[in-house]
């Protein structure tokens, strides 16, 4: 049966910056080739959710602060939420990081969910990630991802439209469930605990860093092509209006709406997701 309750967009993007606020900086001492790396932080994630929110309508909730400080898109109970330079930290540092960073990205994407679905409509969330272009010594064969739980079958046919779509411009190969599965612990994983699956779809797209690293007008292309393909796939959904029809709540401390991509600062086959 055909759901024709409005559709809510949620954007957002946990791994933006690389920063590390002063009162963190002592335990990155060192670090600094970590932090540019990919295990500080998702290069062009950020670029690529403000492309994705203008395509959808709607405000994107982001971070910036580095996922070594504290690892957004985890659940809490996760031994990965800290990385070892912060496990070496006393416990109260620990603490004051996850409630100072975690705690509101994690309650601001919450509460646009459950403006949305208060509202009478079905929420759309969309995580905007990236991936190192190998890992181990393996190389990772894709340009796009599509990750999602392909026992929800909304999930899966929003990501069918979608992957159409982007087929159908110049951005290169696209995979479903690569370079990791869309069911390994992250933001989703955890919303999906929490809502029906008719109410909430959690999908993040996987954009290969070779392009973003690269940058320049293939780039900038990219992030228009994959953004067209969103409002294609969109237009396919029943219930979509065209644009997001609740409000969003503020930014939450370390977060950035519409902000420039932090640059590396001092002072940081499928697969779960640890090392991106």
């Amino acid at each position: 049966m055909t759901d024709t309750r409005p559709l809510v967009v949620v954007v957002t993007c946990e791994h933006g910056g690389n920063r590390i606020p002063p009162a963190f900086r002592r335990w990155f001492v060192g670090a600094e080739a970590l932090l540019a790396s990919h295990r500080g932080y998702d290069p062009g994630a950020l670029s690529m959710g403000r492309a994705l929110a203008a395509a959808a309508g709607t405000a994107l909730i982001a971070t910036t602060i580095s996922r070594l400080l504290v690892e957004v898109n985890r659940s809490p109970h996760n031994a990965r939420v800290f990385s070892a330079p912060m496990r070496a930290a006393p416990p109260d540092v620990r603490r004051a990081a996850f409630e100072r960073y975690y705690v509101p990205h994690h309650a601001a994407v919450a509460q646009a969910v459950q403006q949305g679905l208060e509202a009478g409509a079905r929420v759309l969330h969309i995580g905007s990630h990236s991936f190192t272009p190998s890992l181990d010594g393996v190389v990772r064969n894709t340009d796009v991802g599509l990750l999602y739980d392909p026992r929800r079958r909304r999930e899966a046919a929003f990501c069918d439209a979608w992957l159409a779509a982007l087929e159908a411009r110049p951005v290169g190969r696209v995979r479903r469930n690569y370079p990791y599965v869309g069911t390994s612990d992250g933001l989703p994983t955890l919303l999906r605990r929490r809502h029906a699956p008719d109410d909430y779809l959690g999908i993040e797209i996987e954009i290969n860093q070779r392009h973003p690293l690269a940058g320049g007008p293939p780039w900038r292309r990219l992030q228009r092509e994959v953004a067209a393909a969103l409002a294609d796939a969109l237009r396919e959904m029943p219930g979509w209006r065209g644009a997001a029809t609740v409000s969003r709540p503020s930014a939450a401390p370390g977060s950035a709406r519409r902000s420039p991509a932090a640059a590396p600062q001092d002072g940081s086959h499928a697969a779960t997701r640890a090392g991106r």
